[in-house]
């Protein structure tokens, strides 16, 4: 494969923009972070993403064959409108449109956790399996889906919303509105608000919890629960047990759906809590249809924060070359 014939790559989140130069091999070559200017709104964004490309096109000294983008929000299929982003309050906003005019580039956007996906896919964990589940646990929680070798987009581009499986049709509110999805179990923020309720009415029970957040219930996070949880503290454990049992309960319904060869596991929540990996394959094979489970291997990911720019700039291979 002819590496001259290389992509970028852009991660774009609530917080960061990381913008990478990645060879037709797939391996990362150059990567730029800034910080996401989300109060100055999409027309800042944008512009710190064109100066970001224009910089990695001038070290590399020739052209990119295209710019992948993943959002953490809903983008329309082909037209590349990111038709709502909740942790950059973006409504309706032509991403791909803009870019490309500004780039004069050929430019596609995807979902964040697709574009994780995709990376995961071919140069981490999922390598050499063409049956596969993402699941990426951080604050909230989404996921990819590759079957028979294709990475599914679904009818209106949403497929991997798969954070808000219903787990329990009575179960906690989750933040799209509705009750018991996965998310309001396992999501960091749904660990974090779980740990403060049972705070408010035991505050006895969770003073080691308390302790960590300096007196300041608002203050504790899954970061802190998690924390307690390994120095031994048992009221952060049963927090960590009642989000794990979710968590199981949501990863049989996804095996036993889609049958998947491999269940990759990532985000924030699991790199703080690496021994769910073996939980959840425990769970699985206990409680999911021993069909659908007898040749599931279930592993971590592998390539860490560097998965979005890697799968993005794959996308843009893939669209753009015929490589």
């Amino acid at each position: 494969m002819d590496n001259s014939c290389w992509t970028i790559g852009v991660d774009l989140g609530g917080t960061k923009v990381e913008v990478a130069r990645v060879g037709a091999d797939g391996r990362l070559q150059e990567r730029l972070r800034r910080p996401t200017a989300v109060q100055d709104g999409p027309d800042a964004v944008e512009q710190e993403i064109v100066t970001a490309v224009a910089e990695l096109r001038q070290a590399a000294h020739t052209a990119p064959a295209g710019v992948g983008v993943g959002i953490a929000g809903q983008v329309a299929p082909d037209s590349g409108v990111v038709r709502f982003a909740p942790n950059l309050d973006w409504h309706d906003v032509p991403l791909q449109a803009d870019l490309h005019q500004a780039l004069k580039l050929p430019v596609v956007v995807t979902n964040d956790v697709r574009a994780i996906t995709l990376g995961e896919w071919e140069q981490g964990a999922g390598q050499g399996c063409d049956d596969l589940i993402c699941l990426f646990i951080g604050t909230g929680i989404g996921g990819g889906i590759v079957s028979g070798g294709n990475l599914l987009s679904g009818c209106t581009n949403t497929a991997g919303e798969l954070g808000h499986i219903t787990v329990d049709m009575h179960g906690p509110r989750c933040h799209c509105g509705r009750r018991g999805c996965l998310e309001a179990f396992a999501g960091g923020w749904a660990i974090a608000a779980l740990a403060r309720d049972r705070l408010e009415l035991d505050p006895e029970s969770g003073l080691a919890l308390l302790e960590l957040a300096d007196g300041n219930v608002a203050a504790i996070s899954a970061k802190i629960v998690v924390q307690a949880a390994h120095e031994g503290d048992p009221f952060a454990q049963e927090v960590l047990e009642t989000a794990v049992q979710g968590l199981i309960a949501g990863t049989v319904n996804l095996v036993n759906a889609f049958n998947p060869c491999r269940l990759i596991l990532g985000g924030g929540v699991m790199d703080g809590l690496p021994e769910w990996v073996e939980r959840v394959a425990q769970g699985i094979r206990e409680n999911a249809l021993p069909a659908a489970s007898a040749n599931l291997e279930v592993i971590a990911a592998a390539l860490g924060d560097d998965a979005g720019v890697i799968g993005a700039a794959a996308l843009a291979r893939h669209t753009f070359t015929k490589s």
